[in-house]
């Protein structure tokens, strides 16, 4: 039996943290390259990256394997202009990591011959392979309007409005710096969130004579605003910077890497993850578009009123088109048996790498601004990003369940 009066917790980190200017970098090339795709012509299809970037003081590495419409010099040239724009309108201008000074190296190469084949099978509609082999998980509840659990949803929004707040110079906002992490603990009754019972927040400030008295007293505020539809219990314990300082923030501080954050980036530890980074990765990769369909079915299974949470795992072979398997759990919380959801999964979307990405429209540049703040509970842009929040399958699920 579940329990149903807990404490749970969850951590994010900003896009200032080391990891996530790396994750930022990655993700600005996948989109920059979809754009190249698009200018020259090419079949945006064909595309294929996998990107990865180390960052450290005034040096940023970016290694990996690409097809492209870009010849190599002049690839180099745009890729680092990217990440430098990357990291500017993150807001590193520190002496120790600066988007002007910062020293990058570029190591990309072609996509290795042995992997392409095993994606481009025969080259007709859906004959595809998956790019690699792994296990996938989506999904979804009701604690939060985005279908999001809570814990994750609300850490995510604590450092989104820092982030707005600290370059729209809010008060005095404009004294923090772009590295910042946070960890939200929620008590829940009989199985719902009720109240936040701790908040631990560390961000840099550029001030050097601030305490943690005067971080608490700046950001307090915007915490309060970003978890407003929550209560923060009368007796919360908030931990603000408890070290004391944090001056020196960002790569110079730590080294980063893309694809470190992964529980950040889903569900915050209240679901299970493949293992699979996102960011860097076109979406023949499967870590990152059968995340993103199993987030997508699971949401719509929630959306219809056919469960109150429901988690979804997908798994695949390199070179292989169809899942291997489809996995449904609705925690005791479901209107309708698993095995007849796992069936009507099928009938509604094709789970194909290709099909994934045509039904998601995921050939475009939408992926930078997936790389802070989540992947997931974001809303739809018009640009087409974040498409898999969409909640379009509602009707199409009911009736293949004959609801």
């Amino acid at each position: 039996m579940a329990r149903s009066d807990y404490l749970f917790t969850s951590e994010s980190v900003s896009e200032g943290h080391p990891d996530k200017v790396c994750d930022r970098i990655s993700d600005e090339i996948v989109d920059l390259l979809y754009k190249e795709a698009r200018k020259s012509g090419m079949d945006a299809s064909l595309l294929r990256v996998a990107c990865e970037t180390l960052a450290t003081t005034n040096r940023i590495i970016i290694a990996g394997e690409v097809r492209c419409s870009v010849e190599a010099g002049r690839l180099k040239s745009k890729v680092r202009s990217a990440a430098r724009k990357a990291v500017k309108a993150i807001g590193y201008e520190q002496d120790g990591f600066h988007w002007k000074t910062a020293k990058i190296d570029v190591l990309l190469h072609e996509q290795s011959a042995d992997i392409a084949q095993g994606v481009d099978v025969g080259g007709e509609k859906n004959t595809e392979g998956a790019g690699d082999q792994g296990i996938m998980f989506g999904y979804a509840c009701r604690e939060t309007a985005e279908l999001m659990p809570a814990p994750i949803f609300y850490a995510q929004k604590i450092l989104e409005r820092l982030a707005t707040a600290r370059k729209a110079s809010e008060g005095d906002a404009g004294k923090l710096g772009p590295d910042a992490k946070t960890q939200v603990t929620v008590r829940y009754k009989d199985g719902k969130p009720s109240e936040i019972v701790s908040i631990v927040l560390s961000t840099q400030h550029l001030d050097e004579s601030l305490n943690s008295k005067d971080v608490r007293a700046i950001v307090e505020p915007f915490v309060r605003e970003a978890v407003a539809e929550l209560p923060i219990a009368a007796d919360c314990v908030w931990h603000v910077n408890p070290t004391g300082k944090f001056v020196i923030g960002g790569p110079d501080g730590d080294a980063g890497l893309t694809g470190r954050k992964i529980i950040v980036d889903t569900y915050g530890g209240a679901a299970p993850h493949g293992g699979g980074a996102f960011s860097g990765k076109d979406p023949t990769k499967v870590d990152r578009s059968a995340a993103y369909a199993a987030r997508y079915l699971a949401k719509n299974v929630v959306a219809a009123k056919l469960a109150d949470r429901c988690t979804i795992q997908l798994s695949y072979a390199i070179g292989v088109a169809e899942p291997l398997s489809v996995y449904v759990d609705l925690h005791g919380t479901g209107t309708v048996d698993e095995a007849a959801v796992e069936t009507a999964l099928r009938e509604v979307m094709d789970l194909t790498p290709r099909g994934i990405r045509e039904h998601l429209q995921l050939t475009r540049p939408i992926y930078a601004k997936t790389s802070a703040y989540g992947h997931f509970g974001r809303k739809p842009g018009r640009d087409g990003s974040f498409s898999w929040e969409r909640t379009d399958l509602i009707s199409k699920l009911k009736s293949a369940l004959g609801r």
